[in-house]
């Protein structure tokens, strides 16, 4: 195969180490908090989760949560999977054994997610094990980087096309299905900028853009994700409209990650566009020049097309049960593979959130007088300037967000965290931010919801605030 448009060599090699220098994020991002997410000490401790498991459903368990903290789920353990995965995230960026790398980067971080319950929930989470789960069967099957490679398979190729595809146009189909007024109306931004989990402070001027903008924005966004994903499909003699449709699904991460922090997803979107880039195309950016290995057989390739077609009905299979047309006999395949996490539906902001409640953790000495724990990134501090994060993510901070929108289905984890708090413990107290009780642990904790709202530009300039705050109730947390 010649360096012609249509050759994927350059495009394969860009989009792994890419790929590697996501889960090299992940898993670095994850290191840092395990101990005070799901630690011994930690809000949701993994060991206990686990035991209950089995308690509850005997050998049935290790199928439905498949993780290699069975064996043990110490903090130790938990911080020492998340470093080997970034270990091998560099291996991978370095074209050191890309299958093998690809393949212990999934497991591990698919142990990761079964043992990170509720704070390794998110979307991009399992986008990101679906994500790794394909780029297996596109990946050369070599030990060392080489001027020559395997002949990169077509048919894994179009698979992660498909999941990028899949990726969005989900996102702007179930906008729509869910019947959400406000994307149909177009007015979804005017409160998506104040309402979203973790706005920069570049939200609170979008915000203040004049309504038409904001409709104009909205409606912009549902294009891009409706219309735009089908010129990927496009073929070799329509390149030019192909790539303008790549260009266009980058642009709207781009703008996305401009005024909100979402942690490695935006990058992870961006880098799932890769395989449609064409050697053609890199081949004019990159300093590299690849040519196929001579004497590959082709059993391997059609071995190969045969295991992604297997991949590839799961997968449509979870695209159809998103927009509503899921056969009946595939409901069986998809609860086989669940356990893997790997094969998914996605549908980000199908209901457009139009407030802001926020939690503020209180604690107190003596029951009367309270005060407030500070978060690294979220709102709280009406005078903080809301900053940018990713593609670092706060797990803890993310979670409170949604906490904050049912307190009651939040209530477990919530009187966990107030459990830590008022033992000082010190893996979840590295989470937080300011600590007004220093090394001695107050002796009732609650938790105040507000309604926040961004200030005018007049209240800005009068007082500093990014933020204003009216309180809504109180949750009390154990004692």
């Amino acid at each position: 195969m010649g360096r012609g448009a249509e050759a994927y060599l350059l495009s394969r090699w860009l989009f792994l180490r890419l790929l590697g220098i996501v889960y090299l994020i992940a898993f670095a991002s994850i290191a840092v908090q395990v101990a005070g997410l799901v630690g011994v000490h930690g809000i949701l401790p993994a060991g206990q989760y686990l035991e209950s498991a089995y308690a509850a459903y005997g050998s049935f368990a290790y199928r439905a949560l498949p993780t290699v903290f069975w064996f043990g789920a110490s903090d130790a353990a938990l911080q020492g999977v998340a470093w080997i995965g970034a270990g091998l995230a560099v291996l991978l960026i370095l074209g050191i054994a890309p299958w093998a790398m690809l393949l212990l980067l999934w497991s591990l971080y698919l142990s990761l997610v079964v043992a990170g319950q509720d704070f390794l929930s998110f979307q991009w989470d399992t986008l990101l094990l679906e994500t790794g789960l394909a780029a297996l069967l596109w990946a050369p099957m070599q030990w060392l980087p080489r001027r020559s490679e395997p002949e990169p398979s077509a048919a894994a190729r179009w698979l992660l096309v498909f999941l990028v595809f899949k990726l969005m146009f989900l996102s702007g189909a179930t906008k729509l299905l869910s019947g959400d007024p406000t994307w149909r109306s177009g007015t979804a931004l005017h409160y998506h900028f104040e309402t979203q989990p973790l706005p920069a402070w570049t939200a609170w001027y979008a915000h203040h853009l004049p309504e038409a903008a904001h409709r104009l924005m909205t409606y912009a966004t549902l294009a891009a994700e409706l219309v735009l994903p089908w010129t990927l499909f496009l073929p070799g003699r329509l390149r030019r409209l192909r790539l303008l449709g790549v260009a266009g699904l980058v642009g709207l991460q781009v703008g996305i990650a401009a005024t909100g922090s979402y942690g490695f997803f935006n990058l992870l979107a961006i880098v799932l566009c890769v395989p449609l880039l064409d050697d053609n195309l890199l081949g004019r950016i990159l300093p590299l020049r690849l040519a196929v290995r001579d004497g590959e057989a082709r059993p391997r390739q059609t071995v190969l097309a045969a295991i992604t077609v297997l991949f590839f009905v799961p997968s449509l299979l979870g695209f159809m049960r998103e927009i509503g047309f899921a056969p009946s006999a595939g409901y069986p395949i998809l609860r086989v593979v669940a356990p893997l996490r790997s094969f998914n539906g996605y549908g980000l902001f199908r209901v457009m959130t139009t407030r802001r409640p926020e939690i503020v953790m209180e604690g107190s000495r003596d029951g009367k007088h309270w005060s407030e724990y500070g978060f690294r990134f979220k709102a709280g501090d009406i005078h903080r300037k809301p900053g940018f994060v990713a593609p670092y993510h706060p797990r803890l901070d993310w979670q409170m967000w949604f906490a904050a929108l049912d307190p009651n289905g939040s209530r477990e984890w919530l009187g966990a965290l107030a459990d830590r708090l008022r033992a000082g413990t010190p893996q979840v107290l590295a989470l937080m931010g300011k600590n007004p009780f220093g090394g001695s642990p107050p002796r009732a904790t609650r938790a105040v919801v507000y309604d926040y709202h961004f200030s005018t530009s007049d209240q800005r300039k009068r007082t500093g605030a990014w933020w204003t705050r009216t309180p809504l109730g109180v949750m009390r947390l154990g004692p």
